[in-house]
């Protein structure tokens, strides 16, 4: 590459840039278009299918290749799914106020990780962005794993051994490890990182930093003996305060899962049973397909986490299924608290796009409608009967000021972006209502013009037009150009007719183009206004999103248990098995109930092996599954297909 004195400046901004971030393809914005440059345009026009040309650069000419503005979330997700990290390099001033370049920064880096772009999301499934942090000893691991899109932080302990069966199932899309140090394979991206951000010292100073606390034992973290998990901690937040820096103030608190809180699973198991994805994608029956009831996105993730999490705390198992029969027994208050959900949105997912201040207007309007939903949640279950839904229910409330302001400041008839216009509604600022007048009044004397300059002229074909280059215009054809009064200025010669404007035809124009200057200027103001106060109420919208997305569960593990004529198990700490008349959850679907056999399955301390015998495809196989899947369903506080059932917690 030449020397940096012969670049222009606009490449010299991009090489600038570039130098901070040569890890990823710089997508750098010029006008209504995000250009690479160099390597990164050769290879994003490989992986794009993009025209591969060249920028003049002084004495010789750079590979450019690039993408429009407004179609970057067609081929951003292409690359993110390619493995490749995104700067996306922002103008972040107005070039017609710029002295000279336009200033430009890098707003944000997209990875598989760390995305809150709709397009690179599955609405069902968390995606996780997750480092692994090490103990001393090295006997056990910590991970850190952290939703961007949602704000969810939790900190594991692992057993070293334990590792791929740990990722596997919390199936991230990208994994952390310090450099010096393997990493699992599996679907997800590894991303390596200096050895010394995963230290416990760096640790405990990126906590304190993101969370602003003065030590790291509020989080339930002792130093010299959690070591592992803040390491894990400081390595995820520091690399996400990289890759994001619009700022990560949307992330909860981090909720610590010590050893010994969930039934195991390893990764056989978890596919032998098909708990979430099938073994063969043309069968399609999982466990949950069976069992996810749920009608909002937050409750459709929060059942694949129940899933693949049971728990062995009995009491909360309890709680659990406490809930879930109460919302079987109660018929229409279920029926009615799912006519409700319908109509609630991804309230987790909008509350990071409002901290990162990238929330559109409509997108406002789906969460004013969602909050505008929750008393009458709420209502479907007054009163509630179990502590957990009355706990959770008491969590809908007091959020209506935050549906009021919005609805006080956006249109309803809204367009989907900000630059568009008509963004904020009539009544909410007398400022803005009066130069929305004004620019009506301009409007309509330019129009009223055209009659009042036919009369004046005699041309009676005369009309006003408009076009964004040229603005107002008057149009007169050639056969009447005698008739052109001599104040009238040409602007502009057609085939068969003249334009021109007059002083007082500009002088409206001019009136409109004010006000329009003015009118963006007060909606960017009061948008941004409403987007600055909504992020600082983001942790009340997010602990609403997750009581909607538990109510979202229970009334749908209770809508699954009537439909499917499940029946509530017997939860104890007995050495014991005692299923009547079980069933297999999935394989019932798939064929008609009547032909499936259910089986008595019973074991207890005298006799604690059960020998199956028969021919090929008789159905063994099928009841050691459904003997796993009815205690995996009861652990995690689901009803089970059986006459009944009476389970021993098991461990794994």
């Amino acid at each position: 590459m030449s020397q940096a004195a012969t670049h222009t400046p606009l490449i010299q901004q991009y090489l600038d840039v570039k130098s901070r971030h040569p890890d990823s393809i710089l997508f750098f914005r010029v006008g209504d278009f995000y250009e690479m440059f160099f390597d990164d345009a050769e290879e994003g026009s490989r992986l794009l299918g993009i025209t591969l040309t060249s920028r003049n650069n002084g004495g010789s000419d750079v590979p450019l290749a690039g993408v429009p503005v407004k179609a970057l979330g067609d081929y951003l997700p292409r690359l993110v799914r390619e493995g490749r990290r995104v700067a996306i390099c922002e103008q972040v001033e107005d070039a017609a106020q710029a002295e000279g370049l336009v200033r430009r920064e890098v707003t944000e880096i997209v990875t598989p990780g760390a995305t809150i772009e709709d397009s690179l999301l599955s609405a069902g499934r968390n995606n996780f962005l997750v480092a692994i942090g090490s103990s001393d000893s090295d006997e056990i691991h910590g991970l850190a794993t952290v939703d961007v899109s949602t704000g969810e932080a939790e900190l594991w302990e692992c057993p070293a051994g334990l590792i791929a069966d740990e990722l596997s199932r919390i199936g991230p899309s990208e994994v952390l490890v310090a450099a010096g140090r393997p990493c699992p394979e599996g679907s997800w991206l590894a991303t390596t990182r200096e050895a010394w951000r995963f230290t416990a010292e760096m640790g405990i100073e990126t906590l304190r930093r993101v969370y602003g606390v003065a030590g790291v034992e509020g989080f339930g973290l002792v130093p010299g003996t959690d070591d592992h998990l803040i390491a894990a901690a400081g390595a995820v937040l520091s690399y996400l305060e990289e890759v994001r820096p619009s700022g990560i103030s949307h992330l909860r608190t981090p909720v610590v899962h010590r050893r010994g809180g969930y039934l195991y699973l390893d990764e056989m198991t978890r596919r032998n049973l098909e708990l979430v994805d099938p073994i063969r994608a043309e069968d399609g029956g999982t466990l949950l397909s069976v069992l996810d009831k749920t009608l909002t996105a937050m409750g459709r993730r929060a059942m694949r986490r129940r899933l693949l999490r049971p728990l062995l705390d009995t009491v909360e198992i309890g709680h659990r299924l406490d809930a879930v029969e109460e919302l079987v027994d109660r018929t229409d208050s279920r029926a009615a608290m799912r006519k409700s959900l319908v109509r609630i949105r991804d309230l987790e997912r909008l509350t990071a796009k409002i901290a990162a201040m990238r929330v559109g207007p409509r997108e406002l309007l789906a969460l004013a409608e969602s909050l505008g939903a929750l008393p009458e949640l709420a209502r479907a279950l007054d009163p509630p009967r179990t502590e957990r839904l009355a706990w959770l229910t008491d969590g809908l409330a007091g959020l209506q000021d935050i549906r009021e302001r919005i609805e006080r400041t956006i249109d309803p008839d809204s367009p989907p972006s900000l630059g568009a216009g008509g963004v904020v509604r009539a009544g909410c600022s007398a400022d803005l209502d009066g130069l929305r007048a004004a620019r009506e009044e301009a409007i309509g004397k330019i129009a009223s013009l055209q009659a009042s300059e036919r009369e004046s002229t005699g041309i009676d074909n005369l009309k006003i037009g408009f076009n964004k280059v040229f603005g107002y215009y008057i149009e007169v054809t050639r056969s009447h150009l005698a008739q052109v009064p001599e104040h009238y200025q040409r602007k502009q010669t057609l085939t068969g007719a003249e334009r021109y404007v007059t002083p007082e035809l500009k002088a409206w124009e001019q009136s409109v183009v004010e006000a329009d200057m003015g009118i963006a200027e007060q909606e960017a103001e009061l948008y941004r206004d409403l987007r600055t106060s909504l992020a600082a109420d983001v942790s009340r919208i997010q602990a609403a999103g997750r009581h909607v997305a538990e109510l979202d569960v229970y009334a749908g593990l209770a809508e699954a248990a009537v439909r499917g004529n499940y029946v509530r198990p017997v939860i104890d700490l007995e050495y014991g098995l005692d299923i009547r008349a079980g069933r297999h959850p999935v394989v019932e679907q798939m064929i008609s109930r009547e032909s499936f056999i259910p089986n008595d399955v019973v074991l207890d301390e005298e006799a604690f092996v059960m020998v199956l015998t028969g021919p090929n495809m008789a159905g063994k196989s099928t009841v050691l599954r459904q003997v796993g899947l009815i205690v995996l369903m009861a652990q995690t506080g689901s009803f089970v297909p059986a006459d009944a059932a009476r389970i021993g917690l098991c461990d794994r």
